[in-house]
């Protein structure tokens, strides 16, 4: 349970659809409307689904307003499209921005309820996963709340990718199963449902009247596509933008006539066709099946939101096609979407009845893609055969798509085959879905400074130097009303009475203000005893959920985010193992007693990062029960990381681990969040680091590791042999063989493969790929200042409180911003209610 602080708000609330006695009201009659129940005996879900109802009641009035003013003025809208928005709780987040928190709580404690609880009650809506789904969250906020016409399009998961459980030290994967009350917040739009087309086959009809070949798909599947609106609230402006996610419903519900046949599987088969497009996110793809799911997902969700952005279009512009790319930007998060290429020229052609060039003209200038990643494996590749039988309309677009631009690069670089093997749209039987994104689009952004700068100089480079007008960077960005306005009350009221406003809440810029305070002991001491309620906080949580005392005066370093072995989970655990090591053979040694948190879901099918997992919790068993280090070292792996206990970690962290190998992180954003909230960086100069570090200073992080220009020679070489450092370096040679001498573990090889891929590697993979061996010692050695810097109490307030003042750069108003002015060219709207 999250334990009330303080109010989240220093400023009286301006809401003027806010009415105390009327809202009071409405919570009694939905209670009893809903659960035929009085106040007084209805269950904390009840009332958290009858408080609920009654904000969105607020809410719908200003929702009615903001579309009213789309269609006064009909302004340019930016549909942003994502497979993930990691939206988290969003009871406390539109109180805040609704600017109604601080009367809502206290009509509830009149009514002797906890707003805390209430807020308990609401789950995680299952709809991301990781930074990518996060980031698509924070930008949604920052264009309401900067006021401009957006649409969030993605897909209503009915279990997302799944809740996890820790269950004797493994992760176990169940159903997140967040619908199964009903979501207060979402409202059903059954008049914009669309049609959506799989499989059958393309015939060619000649069309007399107009002296052309009309495609027509023949013989397919199809399900309904039927939005749900969920509301996404500007911080006291009156804008309430849409994040749109489609769920999926048969055509035909049930076929009585197959069934009274005894065919009962033919009954429902488009019902189960619908049911497992919308189940769960990102389906294994390690078999044809899942790889054939995902991709139904992704065009799914892409086809229903161009067809209704289409629509919505034609209604305000008198059915002109022809202007659409003044009112309408499409922009795709990542390469999940980009199908959206390919469609919306499907669309344009065989719908509008464009001709090609038109269609691509105005194709080209409505989509933008954003790459978030250099990994070879996340730039999505699709099979021929299957992308050709589950789509072979869209298909015969792409082969055209692809055919037309060989002849570009043929013809800009004759005889130089390389290029067409590097830039080709379809190249050995796949379709290369980032390669089409760029084609098809009129923008191409990085989310970093070092990413954009790797993206144009090696992964794109051949792209970069044909058309390098596309090309820019967009730092990422965190929006810090969740992060520290709702996260951390006290610090924030704690930075508006530093400051002197509470500007810093839409314009992150002002908490620059904090600086002249950094030398102050006084000043030093309050974000310390700040910093300790926050963690007190965590430490009761942890101790609910894990069963484990932590102690709040240690060291809390923190590692959360998704689990892939680039962000080196491994190395952070391995160096624990080291530092226990040391305590055991030393427990006298000058060491200040640390905490070290976990928190990461692993894809279910990614081995090695289930067995790190198993590898953590592991470590955790044999360190926290061994009281002949006193209690100097614990170890603790949070179940189920999300957004909601995300927030009580970041406030509580001291030490912010973002120690990915240099030149693999993209950006990103849960490194942001710690420092907004004050925790101090150990980290390599990869992602958005780099910029950390320009804004903050070196002196205030604890850099470490091989730089991304060290790394990437180092794979154009072939790597290294780590039997160098095994053979040189006997404190590590002893923790790499406590991986497979029944130290951790009573079975001995339990972690054989993790000691394998360090020094031998793996049939198909050279060993230690991401350079854990190769950094160590750096590592450990930017942990020990680290350990030395927190004995000087002050002088790390100080460096605390100069991250929090120098964080304003990191705040997506300001990444949006910068998408407006150099790709969407949005206009502000003022909604007035």
């Amino acid at each position: 349970m999250k334990e009330k602080v303080t109010s989240v708000e220093s400023t009286p609330a301006k809401n003027k659809l806010f009415d105390k006695a009327v809202f009071k009201k409405e919570i009694q009659e939905n209670v009893k409307l809903l659960f035929r129940k009085t106040i007084d005996h209805a269950s904390q879900e009840e009332i958290f689904q009858a408080v609920s109802l009654a904000v969105k009641d607020i809410i719908v009035d200003e929702w009615l307003a903001t579309h009213k003013t789309y269609n006064d003025t009909n302004p340019k809208i930016v549909y942003y499209l994502s497979m993930e928005f990691l939206i988290g709780r969003a009871l406390g987040n539109n109180l805040i921005n609704l600017r109604c928190y601080k009367e809502v709580s206290e009509v509830l404690d009149e009514m002797g309820i906890d707003i805390n609880v209430v807020e308990d009650q609401e789950p995680d809506p299952a709809l991301g996963n990781g930074g990518l789904g996060r980031l698509a969250a924070c930008f949604l906020d920052s264009l309401s709340t900067l006021g401009y016409p957006a649409y969030g399009c993605g897909i209503r998961y009915k279990y997302g990718l799944f809740k996890q459980k820790i269950e004797n030290g493994y992760q176990i994967e169940v159903p997140d199963n967040w619908l199964k009350n009903g979501y207060p917040f979402e409202i059903k739009r059954a008049e914009y449902k669309q049609e959506i087309k799989f499989g059958g086959y393309v015939r060619v009809v000649w069309d007399e009247q107009a002296h052309k070949n009309r495609f027509v798909q023949t013989d397919y599947q199809s399900v309904y596509a039927v939005p749900y609106d969920l509301p996404i609230v500007g911080y006291g402006n009156n804008m309430i933008n849409t994040l749109r996610i489609w769920d999926a419903e048969p055509i035909v519900e049930f076929n009585l006539e197959s069934f009274d046949k005894g065919n009962y599987t033919k009954a429902v088969e488009q019902e189960n066709l619908a049911k497992s497009i919308v189940e769960v996110l990102y389906p294994n793809d390690s078999h044809y099946s899942g790889k054939e799911l995902r991709l139904k997902q992704q065009y799914f969700f892409v086809s229903a939101s161009i067809q209704r952005a289409i629509q919505k279009y034609k209604e305000l512009n008198n059915n002109d096609i022809h202007k659409l790319y003044e009112k309408v930007c499409f922009q795709m998060n990542d390469t999940h979407p980009t199908i959206a290429v390919a469609e919306l020229m499907r669309i344009l052609v065989d719908e509008e009845d464009l001709e090609w060039d038109e269609a691509w003209d105005i194709t080209t200038k409505c989509c933008a893609y954003t790459n978030h990643t250099i990994m070879a494996e996340a730039l999505e590749k699709w099979p021929v055969d299957l992308f050709m039988r589950l789509l072979p309309r869209v298909y015969q677009i792409v082969e055209e798509i692809n055919r037309r631009f060989v002849n570009q690069i043929e013809e800009r670089y004759p005889n130089q085959y390389n290029k067409v093997k590097s830039m080709a749209v379809i190249y050995e039987g796949q379709i290369r879905m980032a390669n089409m994104a760029i084609v098809g689009g009129s923008s191409v952004n990085g989310v970093a400074r070092l990413h954009t700068e790797i993206l144009e100089k090696r992964e794109l480079k051949d792209f970069y130097e044909m058309m390098p007008e596309k090309f820019s960077n967009k730092t990422n960005g965190i929006t810090q009303c969740r992060f520290l306005l709702h996260a951390n009350p006290l610090q924030a009221e704690w930075v508006t009475k530093k400051i002197g406003t509470d500007g810093w809440i839409t314009d992150l810029s002002q908490i620059k203000g904090l600086e002249k305070y950094a030398d102050d002991p006084t000043v030093q001491k309050e974000f310390m005893d700040i910093k300790y309620q926050n963690k007190l906080r965590l430490a009761k949580y942890i101790k609910e959920h894990n069963g484990i005392d932590v102690d709040p005066n240690t060291i809390f370093d923190v590692q959360v985010k998704r689990l892939h072995e680039y962000k080196r989970q491994l190395m952070n655990i391995l160096h624990v193992m080291y530092l226990y090591n040391q305590l055991k053979a030393n427990p006298n040694m000058d060491f200040y007693p640390t905490t070290f948190i976990f928190g990461a879901k692993a894809a279910a099918g990614y081995k090695r990062a289930k067995e790190t997992i198993k590898l953590i919790n592991s470590v955790a068993d044999v360190v926290n029960n061994d009281p002949t280090i006193n209690g100097k070292l614990k170890v603790v792996f949070i179940e189920n990381y999300r957004v909601s206990n995300a927030e009580i970690i970041f406030a509580a962290s001291d030490v912010s681990e973002q120690i990915s190998t240099a030149s693999k992180e993209a950006s990103g954003t849960g490194n942001m969040k710690f420092m907004l909230n004050g925790a101090l960086t150990i980290g390599t100069m990869d992602g958005a680091n780099v910029e950390m570090a320009e804004e903050v200073g070196e002196e205030n992080m604890f850099i470490f590791g091989m730089s991304a220009e060290e790394v990437m020679a180092y794979e154009a070489n072939g790597g290294y042999n780590p039997y160098d450092i095994y053979n040189s370096d006997g404190d590590l040679r002893k923790v790499l063989e406590q991986l497979v001498d029944g130290t951790y573990s009573k079975e001995g090889d339990l972690f054989n493969e993790i000691y394998t891929s360090l020094l031998k590697g793996t049939g198909y993979d050279r060993p230690d790929v991401y350079f854990n061996l190769k950094d160590f010692r750096s590592y450990a050695q930017a942990q020990a200042r680290v350990n030395k810097a927190y004995k000087d109490r002050n002088n790390w307030a100080k460096m605390a409180i100069l991250n929090i003042a120098s964080v304003g750069k990191f705040s997506s108003d300001r990444t949006i911003e910068e998408y407006v002015k150099d790709i969407w060219h949005l206009e502000k709207i003022t909604v007035n209610v």
